[in-house]
């Protein structure tokens, strides 16, 4: 079902404080960076590997991440995992019974398809699924 983890997301205040842990002291390569509007967030994609990290920070306080921030504070925010057919994926989640926030894909960061798990029915972590865009591959 699920190819291998895609990314790992870690919900930050800001940005720029953040960059300067993961991309200078812990010697990340920056490998995307974009605003997601439809997600309320500003979104890092660092390599590690053939993963990621991906740093969110909210565009403002009434948002998923700007929500979850106020109440756990920074730290692990979910765990991504790839998928070649996410439409296949869901279904398939759907019918084994596990409650899904996502009923359909919605439009994540570099155009991937995503939807996520929620954290009810994965023993307390949110979890991501990605289908990549077309021609962005694994990476």
């Amino acid at each position: 079902m699920f190819s291998r983890i895609d990314h790992i997301g870690v919900a930050v205040e800001e940005i720029e404080p953040a960059m300067a842990l993961y991309r200078d002291s812990l010697q990340l390569e920056v490998a995307h960076r974009e605003v997601v509007e439809e997600q309320g967030v500003e979104a890092v994609l660092l390599d590690v590997g053939e993963n990621h990290v991906e740093l969110l920070a909210p565009l403002g306080e009434d948002t998923p991440v700007g929500k979850f921030l106020a109440k756990k504070g920074p730290g692990l925010h979910h765990v991504a995992y790839q998928v070649s057919d996410i439409d296949a994926t869901l279904a398939e989640l759907k019918e084994s019974g596990l409650e899904l926030i996502d009923q359909q894909p919605r439009v994540g960061i570099r155009g991937s398809r995503v939807a996520f798990l929620h954290p009810r029915a994965t023993q307390g972590v949110l979890t991501e699924i990605v289908e990549p865009a077309a021609g962005a591959g694994a990476h």
